[in-house]
């Protein structure tokens, strides 16, 4: 009887087998090609290679090698989701314009749609909401969607939110990491009864949520006044897409969080600003992408340059670089 097929699995989910075979070949140096027969995933995904001198016997990649080549890998996809992101909504601005008030008088369900106002956006929430079964994914960064919100913005996203689950449906949330201390966030996951669960990145997208993987909103401008609502398949496939892989890369926060350690002195804040620093932005542009203020992002660059001993932003640069501690970062993900 001919051996059961390999099952096609992502790295990281990597097989019990495989995983045996690279902590084997990882301790002895080097295995036989037929041990690895058993583990095919290992030379597809580079964990294995064969030797100069014998093809038939394969030698491992350092795992700490591996890992930052397959983790710069993920993250220039994540760029390029991004860049695609800016390109998609800059070109689909004037469209969105010139397109408005064409589907409100067709007589069917607009697959883009544009709420103006506050209490409008909220509604439209609540109305697609309502008729969600499944699951609710959201990207929440330091801004909102419809603006800041007060308690009765509050209450109603709670009592939406739990009629869902209450449904038997689920809340998936990527929160940036500079709004999972805030008493809010931790109030409203912990009054909600259900499937929650919730992670954190440094950087994220705008506010995006999708619904039932059928609607999806997200800001139409930069206030929060406007939001545009998105019924497009194709469109709101991409939205998911575009969550997925972030949820990957984000560290669980709720039910059950995860602490990213300091590493040599350095603070996981001061590893997310010396990232952004070796790319060259500024203290503004530094805050803006990390929801902090000016202020705030220059104490943290001050601590950091203490740390590292730099007497100048030039040095610092160099002594990031030097430090290692964005590859350290890397390799705690």
């Amino acid at each position: 009887m001919s051996a059961a097929p390999h099952p096609e699995h992502g790295l990281e989910e990597l097989c019990p087998a495989g995983t045996a075979l690279y902590e084997l070949a990882l301790r002895e140096g080097r295995i036989s090609g037929a041990e690895a027969a058993a583990a095919p995933c290992l030379l597809r995904f580079g964990l294995l290679q064969p030797t100069v001198t014998d093809m038939d016997v394969l030698e491992p990649v350092a795992a700490a090698v591996a890992l930052q080549q397959l983790l710069r890998t993920s993250a220039e996809r994540v760029a390029e989701v991004r860049r695609h992101e800016a390109r998609l909504a800059q070109a689909f601005e004037p469209l969105l314009r010139a397109s408005a008030g064409l589907a409100e008088t067709s007589g069917e369900t607009p697959t883009l749609r544009v709420h103006s106002g506050t209490d409008r956006i909220n509604q439209a929430l609540t109305e697609v909401m309502e008729e969600a079964r499944r699951e609710i994914l959201c990207i929440q960064p330091h801004t909102g969607l419809a603006g800041p919100r007060g308690e009765a913005a509050h209450d109603i996203a709670y009592h939406r939110d739990q009629r869902l689950l209450d449904r038997g449906g689920r809340i998936r949330t990527l929160y940036q990491h500079t709004v999972v201390h805030l008493p809010a966030v931790h109030a409203h996951n912990e009054r909600l009864v259900g499937d929650v669960e919730g992670r954190c990145l440094d950087e994220l997208t705008d506010r995006l949520i999708v619904m039932d993987r059928q609607v999806a909103f997200l800001p139409a401008d930069d206030d929060g006044t406007l939001a545009l609502e998105v019924r497009h398949p194709a469109l709101v496939a991409y939205f998911v897409t575009t969550f997925e892989r972030l949820w990957r890369l984000a560290t669980p926060m709720y039910p059950r969080p995860v602490r990213r350690p300091t590493l040599g002195g350095v603070t996981p804040r001061q590893r997310a600003i010396a990232r952004l620093l070796t790319e060259g932005h500024t203290d503004t542009v530094i805050a803006e992408r990390l929801g902090m203020n000016v202020r705030t992002t220059r104490e943290h660059i001050a601590r950091l340059a203490t740390t590292l001993g730099s007497e100048s932003r030039a040095q610092l640069g160099y002594l990031i670089a030097a430090s290692g501690i964005l590859e350290l970062e890397e390799a705690v993900r």
